[in-house]
């Protein structure tokens, strides 16, 4: 990104200049220096463009395509690469009938996250209840918790922190009694989106141990 904003930089910069004298200021053709594996190259961004010096007449033609070089031509073969990949996982219909944003949502998940949705749909399994002490507190914290955190809780719980498509009220959510053992985390089966709660005395320490599982949830809690 450094070398992208530095390169627009110097776009604008030419554009902005009025100066007669801008080839001589500037001592630019119509070429681009190209790191490749450790080596330098120069890219020509028309035919013979390393013998056409920009000027005040035909630096938008420069600019022009030095933009489309840097967006379009530099990264084809990794785009290339990318659609290749892509299009072996989503396509036919999927892709045809979709627009950008919808395509985005089923692919990424939707960003908008109601856990009172959550709640009306989760089941309990182990000796839990909606009306269980522990599960009241659980979703007293839950809700108490800020985006980020619930972020950091659904990830922990599902192994995603986005919604899939439809909401939260559409996906398959597990609450498990797992022991009294109050100095115990809780766990996750995420491949399954079953969240092991053990059965905490308090609202408090639920919140404690909740917080603890969910920020350590990623490199073994390493930072």
């Amino acid at each position: 990104l450094g070398d992208v904003y530095k390169r627009q930089t110097q776009s604008t910069w030419v554009l902005n200049y009025e100066g007669d004298d801008l080839q001589d200021t500037l001592e630019c053709t119509f070429v681009v220096d190209v790191e490749s594996y450790g080596n330098q190259k120069l890219v020509e961004l028309v035919p013979g463009g390393a013998s056409i010096y920009v000027t005040q007449a035909n630096k938008h033609e420069y600019v022009k395509k030095y933009m489309e070089w840097m967006f379009d031509k530099s990264i084809e073969s990794l785009f290339e690469a990318f659609k290749k990949g892509f299009y072996k996982l989503y396509s036919g219909e999927f892709t045809t009938n979709c627009d950008p944003e919808e395509l985005q949502l089923m692919i990424c998940g939707s960003p908008v996250l109601d856990f009172h949705e959550l709640q009306k749909i989760t089941q309990y399994e182990g000796g839990y209840d909606e009306n269980s002490p522990s599960v009241k507190n659980f979703w007293e914290v839950l809700h108490e918790l800020d985006l980020e955190h619930k972020k950091k809780f659904l990830f922990f719980a599902t192994g995603s922190d986005r919604a899939p498509v439809g909401g939260l009220g559409t996906m398959v959510f597990v609450v498990m009694r797992q022991g009294g053992d109050k100095e115990q985390l809780p766990t996750a089966h995420t491949c399954f989106n079953h969240l092991l709660l053990p059965d905490y005395p308090t609202k408090e320490k639920l919140r404690e141990k909740l917080l603890i599982a969910i920020n350590n949830a990623e490199g073994f809690g390493l930072r």
